[in-house]
């Protein structure tokens, strides 16, 4: 495996690094034939990662984050004799839960912001921490299993969670995500990306434009740095930061001929 030849065409060193790292975790399952897993990746090295293991046509991976629609997932590579029941029996070892149960004063006061805070004012690495799926009681903290550990005894020490319940918990009982939409309506001059992206995020054109060279704008899963990509009816957009978006379709247009479009907003 030619590891320079194969990275040849990534311009920024970040990528490169990413990029390096699977190549290494390939090898090593292959020579030691067994299961290798990366830290969490985020939507933008998912998408870089995915696209380059089709790249090179390597099929012997599963990107996964504990449930569907996970924003941050891990890469397992795995040999050839590896079956989807021996995939899953490794994920229950490979990712674990840390469980915060809120006392009855708590309960409801903390959103998803406040828990991710907490762990970056420990200074804990969140690359070891996937998803947090935050409920009325408490939130569900994605966590590779070596980690499980270190959040459980750290959390307690922060003041918002010393009077709460930290506990590890196995993957397949991860809370449910209460997955809520709002119906929307937008008006766009035309279909293209930075018109979606102006409008959802409530900002200017301009600012749009620079929020997706930035990479945090993201289509079908798939991250889009073009301001003029063209947008289609049933395409989710995801926008760092701001949410995801699907596009359900064309109510009508104004005087001035601009689409007024449906948006489902997931909250």
């Amino acid at each position: 495996m030619d590891k320079q030849q194969l990275l040849k065409d990534y311009k920024k060193q970040e990528d490169k690094i990413c990029l390096s790292q699977v190549l290494d975790k390939i090898e090593f399952s292959k020579t030691r034939e067994k299961l290798e897993y990366t830290d969490f990746l985020d939507m933008y090295q998912v998408s870089l990662v995915e696209n380059f293991l089709r790249k090179i046509k390597f099929e012997n991976y599963q990107l996964y984050g504990g449930y569907e629609d996970a924003e941050r997932k891990i890469l397992v590579i795995y040999p050839e004799k590896y079956d989807s029941k021996m995939l899953e029996k490794n994920y229950n070892k490979i990712l674990k839960i840390v469980r915060i149960t809120l006392s009855e004063e708590e309960q409801g006061k903390y959103s998803h912001r406040n828990y991710l805070g907490g762990i970056v004012k420990l200074g804990l690495k969140r690359e070891k921490v996937g998803d947090i799926i935050v409920y009325n009681e408490g939130a569900d903290i994605i966590t590779l299993e070596d980690f499980a550990d270190i959040l459980k005894a750290q959390l307690p020490t922060l003041t918002r969670f010393e009077n709460g319940k930290v506990e590890i918990n196995e993957i397949q009982n991860l809370q449910k995500r209460e997955i809520k939409i709002e119906e929307v309506k937008i008006i766009v001059p035309s279909f293209r990306l930075d018109n979606f992206v102006s409008d959802l995020a409530k900002t200017s054109r301009s600012k749009a434009v620079q929020i997706i060279e930035q990479e945090r704008v993201f289509v079908n899963g798939q991250n889009e740095t073009k301001a003029s990509k063209a947008i289609k009816v049933n395409d989710i957009i995801t926008i760092r930061g701001k949410g995801r978006f699907v596009i359900k379709g064309i109510s009508g247009t104004t005087r001035s001929g601009r689409n007024v479009v449906v948006i489902e907003k997931f909250i």
